[in-house]
């Protein structure tokens, strides 16, 4: 097994996807329809005066929390692709696979097109807490529907969850249909820009919850690379090497629900993140997950904070909606991934 997993190993790629992610931020800090200079930046970060300064107002309350919203969503989704692929043993699974982030989506646009029958004035609350809490409770919910349904005596069947997904998927592009047809225009433009996804909302309170989630899961789903290493050989192989297979499931499938759950609740929805970075990572550093783990975060990092400075330039004074720059990378990398496969299995 060591073997295997260790052949394209590179311990020296997580400094490189570091210094990748370093130059990125760096970047992103700089670019934007306010522009900054670079020396102006180190003046921001260390003198009280220039952080008074309209530069630094702008750095501090719009462009840093964004920034830092940016690289914790990005190595969630990173991570938690990482996971479901690991747990698939399929290099083409996606956290959007078991519906996680379809359920939150369709928790939102409810809380936004029939919030205002629940709770009158809740329409000046969208974009807060009320938006927030409505995404994150139901991506937790379909967590809960897809593991009672593909929970069994023998324990949780993976193929199960994957149909349960596809299930709920199918349900939640109905229901958002729906909600599409009986939203009024603003409700419907209020939609439509939060399913495409935006770090736009970024305020600090949000910023540092996402930041403590996304850090204890990763710290957690870290401590699950030798088991994923295990399995990777197969099912049977596990059990027999002793490992504490059901109990890997259930902490994989929970830690990407909350990663999920809590960055759509927070960005919208981003897609295609967290199949890209895993694959692209496990391309050039092998299979063995005590690398592969933090090298899809740092990764989906990168990708998500570079695609939102590319989102805040390429239609100035506007700015294009990050899942849209996100879904065209991110499709014609799934399409080829799907080929490669055809081929392996022809």
């Amino acid at each position: 097994m060591s073997t295997a997993l260790g052949a394209g190993r590179h311990p020296g790629l997580l400094w490189g996807l570091s210094s990748l992610l370093l130059a990125a931020t760096g970047l992103a800090a700089l670019t934007g329809a306010y522009q900054l200079d670079v020396l102006r930046l180190g003046a921001l970060l260390w003198s009280p005066e220039a952080r008074a300064s309209a530069d630094g107002l702008v750095f501090l309350h719009i462009r840093l929390p964004r920034l830092v919203l940016g690289l914790a969503a990005g190595a969630g989704l990173g991570l938690a692709g990482a996971l479901m692929q690991g747990l698939f043993r399929n290099p083409l699974a996606d956290p959007g696979l078991i519906g996680v982030s379809s359920g939150a989506a369709l928790a939102a646009a409810s809380t936004i097109v029939l919030g205002t029958w629940w709770w009158p004035g809740l329409s000046r609350s969208l974009g807060g807490a009320a938006l927030v809490l409505g995404a994150f409770g139901g991506g937790l919910l379909v967590c809960a529907l897809i593991y009672g349904l593909a929970r069994s005596p023998g324990g949780l069947r993976v193929e199960s969850m994957l149909l349960a997904g596809v299930g709920v998927n199918a349900l939640a592009g109905a229901g958002l249909g729906t909600l599409s047809f009986l939203a009024t225009d603003e409700q419907l433009r209020n939609l439509q820009f939060w399913l495409m996804g935006s770090l736009g909302g970024a305020r600090w309170a949000s910023v540092t919850l996402l930041v403590g989630v996304v850090g204890l899961a990763g710290g957690l789903a870290c401590r699950l690379a030798r088991g994923l290493n295990v399995l990777a050989l197969g099912e049977a192989q596990a059990v027999l090497s002793g490992l504490r297979l059901e109990s890997l499931k259930r902490q994989a499938v929970a830690l990407t629900a909350l990663l999920v759950g809590a960055i759509t609740a927070f960005t919208g929805v981003i897609g295609f993140v967290g199949l890209i970075a895993p694959h692209a990572v496990r391309l050039l550093a092998g299979s063995d997950h005590r690398y592969l783990l933090p090298g899809s975060a740092l990764l989906g990092a990168v990708l998500v904070v570079g695609a939102d400075a590319l989102a805040r330039v390429l239609v100035q004074p506007a700015e294009l909606p990050l899942g849209v720059l996100t879904a065209y990378v991110g499709v014609p990398v799934f399409l080829t991934l799907l080929r490669r496969a055809k081929r392996g299995l022809g």
